[in-house]
């Protein structure tokens, strides 16, 4: 079993930047993939971006374009998503997902980001 939390959230003004980061415990064998995916009112929940443990295999849904970056610390199992230039589109609730491959077995609550025009 693993738990993840979130955190970093918040409202900011377009163009801004805000980093999440999700906490983990568990089996470290669970948390091999560490992604996000986020959900925005009335849209169903989209991937967003993950990376393997081996901080090599790394892949960013297209909306991202650059903006985004995805970092893990293995050392203490948490993952990081730095967001920049932030638009009112990518206003959403965030979660954490992990799991041994690509299949997120495992979620967080969510946290919540708020982009103003």
């Amino acid at each position: 079993q693993v738990t993840l939390v979130e955190s970093g959230g918040g409202s900011v003004q377009a163009g801004d930047s805000l980093t999440l980061s999700c906490a983990t415990s568990g089996r470290t064998l669970n948390t091999r993939v560490m992604g996000w995916f986020r959900r925005a009112p009335g849209k169903d929940r989209e991937f967003t971006a993950a990376i393997h443990e081996n901080g090599v295999d790394i892949r960013y849904a297209e909306f991202v374009k650059g903006r985004f970056t995805i970092s893990r610390d293995n050392t203490k199992n948490t993952v990081q998503l730095q967001m920049n230039d932030l638009q009112p589109e990518d206003t959403a609730l965030y979660y954490c997902a992990t799991s041994e491959r690509w299949s997120y077995e495992y979620w967080g609550q969510g946290t919540q980001v708020t982009v103003s025009s």
